[in-house]
């Protein structure tokens, strides 16, 4: 049985769909972009602060769900321009240790509302 996952300390979804599902011991989260809850607006800066801030949202969804960042099993990482790759690993290593979750890394022409970044996750408890 599905079970939605909605926070307000998390963005709320722009469109037809849930911040996160939750199905048996897993729990999927739809891409989170760098919004900034308390304000609504992305935060400013770069790809740091843009990377950061996705994150934040994530793991705001997974704390919804009783979940922790230790217990994210798979990331996509969406970006921009792969040119802030380094950027973007830098910060995203903050939030992540051994052993790190498998993760994909692609460069898209768009993202929504020209975000830099966008970051979805699979967590398992």
């Amino acid at each position: 049985m599905k079970k939605v996952i909605r926070t307000a300390k998390a963005p709320s979804a722009i469109g037809p769909y849930s911040q996160a599902i939750q199905v048996g011991g897993f729990v999927y989260t739809s891409g989170q972009i760098p919004i900034d809850p308390a304000t609504g607006v992305f935060v400013e800066g770069g790809i740091r602060e843009q990377t950061r801030q996705s994150l934040l949202n994530v793991k705001a969804v997974l704390e919804e769900a009783g979940l922790t960042m230790a217990d994210v099993v798979k990331t996509t990482v969406f970006m921009a321009d792969m040119n802030d790759f380094a950027d973007m690993n830098a910060v995203y290593a903050e939030f992540f240790s051994e052993p790190y979750p498998a993760r994909s890394a692609v460069a898209v022409k768009t993202l929504p509302k020209g975000a830099l970044v966008e970051i979805e996750v699979v967590a398992s408890n």
